[in-house]
């Protein structure tokens, strides 16, 4: 056990992740991802395994060493339309990122988070994001 609060937000550290029904290897593989920095959240921890859930609900485990700490986020995957991403000053508009663009996250105020990843780098508002709690804060 990692001693680490739960649930919490994660990422996958490679782009070839397998999911198990189970906390072993024994345990038949569901699916396997192939999205290096996708966010996932831990639900419980069994040993060196992480059972996590992505933003579409499925749950599954993997090897806490296919995980990293890193933050980051998928912009709304539940809407149609892209998000606007903003300067520093939170009203000057500086990109628009489409459902499912994956950023790392720097920091959340409680509202905004900066989000940056290629070609982008601004501020969204926390709501529009997957792989951060509402209201969460963190530099």
């Amino acid at each position: 056990m990692s001693g680490l609060p739960l649930p919490r937000y994660v990422s996958l550290k490679s782009d070839r992740v397998n999911v198990r029904e189970g906390p072993s290897k024994e345990h038949p593989t569901l699916w396997i991802y192939e999205r290096a920095a996708l966010p996932v959240e831990i639900t419980a921890e069994f040993e060196t395994w992480r059972k996590i859930r992505d933003s579409e609900g499925a749950e599954g485990w993997v090897l806490h060493s296919l995980l990293s700490g890193r933050r980051t986020a998928l912009v709304a995957p539940w809407k149609k339309e892209p998000q606007l991403l903003v300067a520093a000053d939170h009203s000057t508009p500086a990109a628009k990122l489409g459902p499912g663009v994956i950023g790392n996250l720097r920091s959340c105020d409680g509202k905004w988070c900066r989000i940056a990843g290629k070609g982008f780098d601004g501020y969204m508002a926390q709501e529009n994001l997957w792989g951060v709690y509402p209201g969460e804060t963190f530099e």
